[in-house]
């Protein structure tokens, strides 16, 4: 079973959306504004993804730059940026697709064509 995390009303999200429908793939859906990953969550995802913790953030979004994140990442440790993550759902990258032995942040039709 795959859990599809995702902001609705974001395009890019919608296309992956429509792209799993597609396959055929069976998940569940998970509003990331509503239910907000926690930072256990985050951490496992992050280590599963094989991604620097830095692909996690939603760097075109307003609270990234509300924030002043570009700035002050490169400062924080692991733990104080999976608890910002984990303090608002905007702030995550978005969509995420976990499956049992693969992790994807973002939308790239290949990468999850050959993940599925």
């Amino acid at each position: 079973m795959l859990l599809f995390v995702e902001y609705p009303k974001c395009t890019t999200c919608q296309r992956a959306k429509k792209f799993l429908d597609d396959c055929g793939a069976v998940y569940t859906d998970r509003h990331i504004k509503e239910q907000n990953p926690t930072a256990d969550e985050l951490r496992t995802w992050w280590k599963a993804s094989g991604l620097p913790l830095k692909k996690f953030f939603n760097t075109s979004g307003l609270q990234y730059k509300a924030l002043g994140l570009k700035d002050r990442l490169p400062s924080m440790d692991e733990e104080e940026q999976l608890a910002v993550l984990a303090g608002d759902g905007m702030l995550v990258k978005r969509p995420i697709l976990v499956g049992e032995d693969f992790v994807l942040v973002g939308f790239r039709p290949d990468q999850w064509e050959e993940n599925l």
